[in-house]
């Protein structure tokens, strides 16, 4: 989704799942921020825009992020706020992967959950999607 992500994810080796949250809102909102310093200023910005560009808008949303409630020094990217849920049932490991895939279609971003070129859906639908080693979820009567 453009303003948020889900996540159905399995921690092994009993590592806390907080952890893990941290670590991955840690490494993603370096290479995030990375990313928007290292893009280049956009040419066909005229007039006003070309004063302040999306890159310098963003870089400074973050900067006013930190001033109010971080635990960061310099950019503020993710909000503190989770929503973690233990999955604990095939059945419930199920239910929210299909949320989280009809998300884009419940939005009227796509027709059909695959389309949405940000989701694991494709890979759902026996096809590859943008990330590597996606582990699609089987469920199995045992």
């Amino acid at each position: 989704m453009s303003n948020h992500v889900h996540l159905v994810f399995r921690s092994i080796n009993d590592q806390k799942p907080e952890l893990l949250i941290g670590d991955l809102k840690r490494f993603t909102s370096q290479s995030i921020v990375k990313s928007i310093q290292e893009n280049p200023r956009d040419p066909s910005l005229k007039g006003e825009l070309a004063k302040q560009s999306r890159k310098e808008f963003l870089l400074d949303f973050f900067k006013k992020e930190v001033e109010k409630s971080s635990n960061v020094k310099h950019y503020q990217f993710w909000r503190h706020d989770n929503k973690p849920i233990e999955l604990w049932s095939n059945k419930l490991i199920q239910q929210k992967i299909d949320y989280v895939h009809n998300n884009a279609v419940e939005e009227g971003l796509v027709y059909k959950a695959e389309d949405y070129v940000y989701s694991s859906a494709i890979d759902y639908s026996g096809q590859k999607g943008l990330i590597d080693d996606v582990v699609v979820f089987r469920m199995y009567d045992v």
